[in-house]
């Protein structure tokens, strides 16, 4: 568990240890105890014939517990009268058991039961041997133990208070187990206890202030238990003799105690990955034979105390990722023996102090993430053995100095997003182990140092986002072990030399917003490591090299914003681990290939603003992964949507706008994944898809098709199956049928007319009786003549012949809407009489 480290960045790899646990599942205990039980029988038996000790009869029964002992104790003989001369065992002048030490054994046992028969046993290793099971409680009454070393097992349960009793106990080694409960407060009884080590368990509770009480305490590490909580024991300063203090990766609060000033000879304080907070005590500076301070990844506020510079040994100082505020104190200097800094994460303000220079062990300086400003003292340069420089994310300004070129072992210098000015200097081309370098973010002038590209352990070169300028040097070929190039956001100009081919190591090239030109070299095929190419925002010009689907780890390509021309290489199908596309903003023309559905890992394809024609390939439906977005856009694109781009359910994003596209939008309704859709300035016809999206879409993502349905209007939306059948056989064969079927009903409306005039002229010349102006009414005598069976009679018509069932007016008279007592509604015409007068005259 004790393995402190400084903040690890991509370019810092940081060794650890790991602890493995072997698991077992032990036997069930009643089978366990009878098979236990038989065997110490027989043993014993024989035992008792063969003269063979106590102490060897319990060690012989409890290894033949387990079904398949290891070889390693073949010379176990159960005939032999002492264990004396077995493997893993010790005896000492009387014959009797003294040491067990038994060490990287696969024994997958529980400890034996009956430990208190070892009565002169002083020492108990078995590590690493995937002991299961608990610490029996009768371990305590071995009293002449001294050491009891049982790490790296898999025990559980508790640890006994009964250890308390073990008063000659030194060593108590019980680290990476899976043991649980409190730390018991009867261990302070254990007066010479040196080493106690507790560290990677699943303990949990408070330090025990009894602690304090063990004066001759060298060793106290319980970190790694996720769930020990609560404050540092004061009492832990009356542990005079100690020399290491870990307590990391757990859940202790609060403060440091002052009384922690009075350990005089504590060489290691790790108390890190806590909740730790207020400030670091100015008494820490009475330590003096520490050297490493481990309090990193915690609260700690206020000032780092000036009293750090009296701590004279002090070799690792790791104080990042807390709230420190205030300067970097420069009695930091006096710490000449210091080999790493990290301060990193913090809101430290102020300078760099100069008294660093002075510090020439120094390795790591790791001052990140801070407020730190004034420039990069040039006395850094007496630092010769500085490997790990990392200034960037602080207010840095002023020139780089030409004297860190001195520093020959410097492997990662990091000083980006600061304010940093002038050109780079030359002379860090000296720094011949210079394995990365990342200035980006600043306002570097000048050129790239083309000396930088002879450096043979270069892996990654970050100048982005300044305002460097002349071209790319051709001897960038010969940095072969360039693993990041990125050059972005600068005003490098020129062409992209064919050198760069030498770059077989090559993962990431990043040219993009800079102001290169001509074409891309076919020798970029070369790099067949490249996964990530970005050449966007330049004016490159000429076809894309037929060499790049050749990179057949490409990822992600975007050449936008450039003035790329001819066809999408239909050979780019055989990238199949392309994830990204991005060719928008050129003046490629043709048709888009339909090898591009090759392309299995893509994600997301833009190929808007060119001049590609064509329609839309029906085999892009087959990108299943295409699920960020289709950007077709502002091309020149013809025909219909395939209707298999249904297939495409991932897709979140289709953009097919300002094409000559047609049909209607059927296609696009089982699109269920899309969260933005525009197809304006197109050609579509029909209604639209009834679903969410539409209904959600705005008129600009519909504008611009003069056939598509009014935009806003409920009824232009296809609300079931059988309306969207209709809508699929296209604009034309609706209005066909809709024509045929208006003929047809204005021929029966015009016979049903004719013959309904007929019958009224003749009831008209039976019923007229005088003044032509008199209107028909009840009065008058009807004779009424059905031509087919009717379920109603003439009353029920006369008498709905009222105004308020008028539903329309003629120039030959008044229709009314009449209601027959069995539920049917018929129309009933009555003519105006100087129709019926006229009708009698043509007669």
């Amino acid at each position: 568990m004790f393995h402190p480290s400084s903040r690890q960045k991509s370019y810092y790899i940081l060794n650890t240890i790991k602890h493995n646990h072997f698991s077992s599942s032990p036997p069930p205990p009643l089978l366990f105890s009878f098979t236990f039980l038989a065997t110490l029988l027989a043993t014993a038996a024989v035992a008792a014939t063969a003269g063979t000790s106590h102490e060897g009869s319990i060690l012989f029964s409890w290894l033949h517990s387990s079904s398949s002992p290891s070889p390693s104790f073949s010379n176990w003989n159960i005939l032999d009268p002492t264990p004396c001369k077995w493997n893993y065992i010790t005896c000492n002048s009387r014959g009797f058991v003294s040491e067990i030490n038994i060490l990287s054994v696969p024994l997958e046992l529980p400890l034996p039961l009956n430990l208190s028969s070892f009565i002169y046993l002083e020492k108990l290793a078995i590590s690493d041997a995937n002991i299961t099971g608990i610490i029996p409680p009768e371990i305590g009454d071995c009293t002449a133990l001294r050491v009891i070393d049982l790490s790296s097992n898999s025990l559980m349960g508790t640890i006994p208070p009964s250890i308390g009793k073990l008063k000659s106990l030194q060593d108590l080694i019980l680290n990476s187990n899976e043991l649980t409960g409190k730390i018991p407060v009867e261990l302070g009884n254990c007066q010479v206890l040196k080493n106690l080590e507790l560290f990677d368990n699943k303990l949990d509770g408070n330090l025990p202030s009894e602690l304090g009480r063990l004066s001759s305490l060298e060793v106290l590490r319980a970190g790694g238990n996720k769930d020990i909580a609560g404050k540092i024991p004061d009492e832990l300063g009356n542990c005079s003799n100690l020399t290491v203090l870990g307590l990391a990766d757990t859940r202790i609060s609060g403060s440091l105690p002052a009384s922690l000033g009075k350990l005089k000879k504590l060489q290691t304080l790790s108390i890190y990955t806590t909740m730790l907070s207020g400030e670091i005590p100015p008494h820490i500076g009475n330590c003096s034979e520490l050297m490493n301070l481990y309090l990193y990844e915690n609260s700690l506020s206020g000032s780092i105390p000036k009293e750090i510079g009296k701590l004279s040994k002090l070799e690792k100082l790791l104080l990042w990722q807390n709230n420190f505020v205030g300067e970097i104190p420069d009695e930091i200097g006096n710490c000449t023996k210091l080999i790493s800094i990290d301060l990193s994460l913090n809101s430290l303000s102020g300078i760099i102090p100069w008294s660093v220079g002075g510090l020439v062990e120094l390795q790591e300086l790791m001052l990140s993430d801070n407020n730190v400003s004034g420039s990069i003292p040039t006395v850094l340069s007496n630092a010769r053995s500085l490997v790990q420089l990392q200034l960037d994310t602080n207010q840095i300004s002023g020139l780089i100095p030409s004297e860190l070129g001195k520093l020959s072992n410097l492997e990662v210098f990091l000083a980006w997003q600061n304010q940093l000015e002038g050109s780079i200097p030359s002379s860090l081309a000296s720094c011949s182990n210079l394995q990365a370098l990342d200035l980006s973010h600043n306002s570097l002038t000048g050129i790239v140092p083309p000396g930088l590209f002879q450096l043979q352990n270069l892996t990654k070169l970050l100048l982005i986002s300044n305002d460097i300028s002349g071209s790319i040097p051709p001897e960038i070929g010969n940095c072969s072990s360039l693993v990041r190039l990125r050059l972005g956001n600068n005003r490098i100009a020129g062409e992209i030399p064919k050198d760069i081919g030498g770059l077989k190591s090559l993962n990431f090239l990043d040219f993009s917003g800079n102001r290169l030109f001509g074409p891309v070299p076919d020798e970029i095929g070369s790099c067949t490591e490249l996964q990530m190419v970005d050449l966007s925002n330049n004016t490159l010009e000429g076809p894309l090299p037929n060499s790049l689907s050749s990179l057949s780890g490409l990822e992600v390509l975007d050449v936008s914003s450039n003035r790329f021309s001819g066809p999408i290489p239909a050979s780019f199908g055989r990238l199949i681990a392309l994830s990204k596309l991005t060719l928008n903003k050129n003046s490629f023309s043709g048709s888009i290939p339909p090898s591009l559905s090759l392309c299995s890992s893509l994600q997301l394809l833009d190929l808007s603003s060119n001049q590609l024609s064509g329609s839309i390939p029906s085999e892009l439906s087959k990108i299943g992964s295409l699920e960020i977005a289709l950007n077709l856009s502002w091309n020149g694109l013809t025909g219909e949507i395939p209707a298999q781009i249904s297939a495409l359910n991932k897709l979140s994003i289709l953009d097919l706008s300002h094409n000559k596209l047609q049909g209607d939008l059927s296609s696009l309704a089982d699109l269920d994944n899309l969260i933005s859709l525009n197809v304006s300035y197109n050609n579509f016809t029909g209604f639209l898809p009834d679903n969410k999206l539409f209904r959600q879409l705005t008129a600009s993502d519909l504008a611009g098709n003069k056939g598509l349905c009014a935009f806003g209007r409920e009824s232009c939306f296809l609300d079931n199956a059988k309306a969207l059948g209709v809508a699929k056989q296209g604009s034309e064969m609706r209005r066909s049928k809709g024509l045929k079927l208006a003929i047809v009903l204005l021929i029966a409306m015009t016979i049903a007319m004719v013959i309904m005039g007929i019958l009224a002229v003749i009831r008209a010349r039976r019923t007229i009786r005088g003044d032509d102006e008199l209107e028909i009414g009840d009065s008058l005598p009807w004779q009424f003549t059905p031509f087919q069976k009717l379920n109603f009679s003439v009353h029920e018509v006369l008498r709905c012949l009222v105004d308020s069932n008028v539903i329309g007016k003629g120039c030959s008279g008044v229709v009314y809407r009449a209601d027959m007592d069995n539920g049917e509604v018929i129309a009933v015409k009555k003519l105006w009489p100087t129709t019926l007068a006229a009708t009698n005259r043509m007669q």
